[in-house]
């Protein structure tokens, strides 16, 4: 098992990262006599609901747990209610632990279920998906989508802790493994030109769910993600560097309807938009972006806009974005393979035609 620390200015927490966590009733920091509510969906729930109720029960906590539906389409404030409704019911106090055991979307509403709730009461992320894994468990960042804008309502809310059992992605369907990839290979493009290096020489074996590879890798982009956070939790200056290929990809989201692209799906998409427009402000070279977009298609991703999308579809869900600010348009670009930064006011026009080169032809 490798542990890796969130240090932030008040407090820690740890992250575990290891193969058979969740059977293993050492693995949460629960003391008898504790109440838990454990927010899953049914898809989660028939593989994992069961043995992390054992686990807890071993421990002498009283356990209840609350099913939503499953699917991006599904985060939603009307979702959020059936948690705080769960929790009225069954009369949970402030002394009560809220467990996300699941995806990027459950960890998301139940992360924004645990800053509501009696303003505040503890949380412990389960990731079971590789993308919630390597990214959306840790950092504290919790919402739900909005029509208009993804992730529009939320709070930064950190967990106490989070535990990532590797074995949960042997139940994960290959489209999954390979959306989670993309946060992955984000990590190396914005802030680790190494770690870049190493899935170029891995990716193969990821895809494959090889033990070893996926057990470093985790945990390297963990680390990553613990550093940034830790210097700077609430995102108001190098964690948005995190968000490269967000913004495009969001849109992407928006305009299709939620779940019809899968979140990494968008996002790959939008990193090549993004280095295409980095290349176009004369910051990385050709053989970069190529080297972006092999290592991207070898993870089975999706390097080109919808077809059922227009480039002029792209600026007002972009406009609507978190990272507007003054009602100019900040996008994360890259300087090199592993550096990115923040580029502020970027003109529609360019923004327009790294959008067309990344757009699907006949």
């Amino acid at each position: 098992m490798l542990c890796v620390n969130v240090e932030l200015q008040e407090r820690r927490y740890p992250i575990l990262i290891g193969s058979g966590l969740l059977q293993d009733e050492r693995s949460y920091p629960i003391k008898h006599g504790d109440r838990v509510m454990i927010v899953t969906n049914p898809t989660v729930a028939q593989f994992y609901l069961d043995t992390v109720i054992y686990a807890l029960e071993k421990r002498g906590c009283v356990v209840d747990h609350v099913l939503l539906p499953d699917g991006e389409k599904y985060k939603t404030l009307e979702s959020l209610n059936l948690i705080f409704t769960a929790l009225l019911q069954g009369n949970h106090g402030r002394d009560t632990t809220i467990i996300a055991l699941g995806g990027g979307v459950i960890g998301d509403i139940a992360g924004f279920a645990a800053a509501s709730y009696q303003r505040g009461v503890r949380l412990i992320q389960i990731p079971t998906t590789l993308l919630s894994q390597v990214d959306s468990s840790v950092g504290g960042k919790t919402a739900v989508n909005h029509e208009l804008g993804k992730n529009m309502i939320g709070a930064f809310y950190q967990p106490s802790m989070v535990i990532i059992d590797t074995l949960t992605l042997n139940t994960l369907p290959k489209r999954e493994v390979n959306a989670g990839l993309a946060e992955v290979i984000k990590y190396g493009a914005i802030l680790d030109y190494e770690f870049f290096e190493w899935l170029e020489q891995h990716i193969d074996e990821l895809v494959a769910l090889h033990p070893e590879a996926l057990q470093h890798c985790i945990s390297r982009c963990c680390q990553i993600k613990a550093d940034v956070v830790a210097r700077d939790e609430t995102e108001k200056g190098d964690r948005a560097l995190l968000n490269l290929g967000h913004t495009f990809g969001h849109a992407i989201e928006t305009h299709l309807g939620y779940g019809n692209w899968l979140h990494g799906e968008a996002v790959s998409t939008g990193m090549m938009m993004a280095a295409a427009l980095s290349e176009e402000l004369g910051d990385i070279s050709i053989a970069d972006v190529s080297r972006l977009e092999k290592l991207l298609a070898r993870a089975n991703l999706p390097t080109v806009s919808p077809d059922t999308m227009q480039p002029e579809d792209y600026l007002p869900h972009m406009m609507r974005d978190k990272k507007v600010l003054a009602g100019k348009l900040r996008l994360v670009l890259l300087k090199s393979l592993g550096q990115a930064y923040v580029a502020n006011d970027t003109d529609h026009t360019l923004v327009l035609n790294a959008i067309r080169c990344c757009t699907q032809t006949d």
